[in-house]
């Protein structure tokens, strides 16, 4: 690791319900993903990521499986990323948003998907795969 990096821990949420993804708009970049966040000192990254939907969403969700870990170096940042699929238990969209940093909040569909301008486009390929192949559709 490059000594004068930083590093920063954070997970995210995909959510998917009627064959839909819970989405978020950035306020500054305008660019949409899903819900994520920095890990907090003495949270797991299971924990952060339900936390950082609630805040972002107003959805209470659970995790139900861990999907992957993305590793990448942004501006002077070693980030570390880790993804799970989570499942809504509760809520409704609202914000809770501690940062003000959500412009808007969505069920987006498949074709949507596609057309968003993507905070993170390296994410749209297997955001899209989940549409396809989702484990709590029936």
């Amino acid at each position: 690791m490059n000594e004068s990096r930083k590093v920063w821990d954070g997970a995210a949420g995909i959510v998917i319900m009627d064959s839909k993804m819970l989405m978020v708009k950035e306020k500054e970049s305008m660019g949409w993903s899903i819900p994520s966040g920095g890990i907090e000192n003495g949270e797991s990254p299971e924990q952060a990521c339900v936390r950082e939907i609630w805040e972002e969403t107003g959805f209470k969700t659970e995790v139900k499986k861990p999907l992957h870990i993305k590793k990448a170096v942004i501006k002077n940042y070693d980030v570390t990323t880790y993804y799970f699929l989570c499942e809504v238990i509760e809520g409704q969209i609202t914000y809770h948003d501690p940062d003000d940093s959500i412009e808007e909040i969505a069920w987006k569909t498949y074709e949507e998907v596609v057309a968003l301008e993507h905070d993170y486009p390296e994410d749209q390929e297997m955001l899209l795969s989940f549409f396809e192949n989702n484990p709590l559709e029936v």
